[in-house]
């Protein structure tokens, strides 16, 4: 047993429960990260990120949930803005820390589970969610939603980037719009702005998959 944890040292997950993307590969997320960068990881923003910033998009604290080797923390706290970046896989994080060292970019890195962000103790006025609710399925959701309204103050923004269903060559675990309503209620404190048709940039699409791009409001 690991006494800092209460997990056993062998498990790969822990002591968390694996999410049902881990259950169905078998392996923990930091596993994507051993063998040189997932599908995902393009070695820079995401161009709808960089395009939101531009845009003045950005405000406050940022949180950025499921940060991967942090590329879009970066790009956010590149121009100014206190950015958290937080994810399970612990690989990851060592390189988004090595990357804010050598571009020498003030920025923070955390292990976090997604489903328990109110133990970060903070709250943030934007909510970057860039590739992570897609990969968690329909019963996963609510505790998400929750627990990202945990951490994000009443008025502040939640951003979405996910994989969508309409169109061909589309990613891994696509989402409808009903599925994003669905998610996001005023009942439990979220108010869904827009929805507007995107790209996804990966390492497997040559010109981005199908994507959503919400504006969620904290209520």
């Amino acid at each position: 047993m690991s006494e800092r944890s209460g997990a056993r040292d062998d498990d790969p997950f822990g002591g968390r429960h694996p999410t049902s993307h881990e259950r169905m590969t078998g392996l923990p997320w930091d596993a994507s990260y051993h063998d040189g960068p997932p599908p995902w990881d393009i070695g820079r923003p995401q161009p709808a990120i960089g395009r939101l910033a531009s845009e003045g998009g950005f405000a406050g604290a940022v949180l950025d949930a499921g940060c991967g080797t942090g590329e879009n923390a970066l790009h956010v706290a590149s121009l100014g803005f206190s950015v958290l970046g937080f994810d399970v896989a612990e690989t990851a994080l060592a390189i988004a820390r090595q990357k804010a060292a050598d571009r020498r970019i003030e920025v923070e890195f955390a292990t976090a589970d997604a489903f328990h962000l109110e133990r970060l103790g903070r709250r943030f006025q934007t909510v970057l969610d860039c590739g992570l609710f897609h990969t968690f399925d329909g019963s996963e959701r609510r505790g998400y939603v929750a627990s990202l309204a945990s951490v994000t103050e009443h008025d502040g923004t939640l951003y979405v980037l996910c994989f969508s269903d309409d169109g061909p060559d589309t990613g891994p675990h696509p989402v409808s719009q009903e599925e994003l309503r669905a998610a996001f209620q005023p009942s439990n404190g979220w108010n869904v702005a827009t929805i507007k048709p995107d790209r996804i940039q990966t390492r497997y699409h040559d010109d981005g998959a199908p994507a959503w791009f919400a504006t969620i409001k904290r209520i």
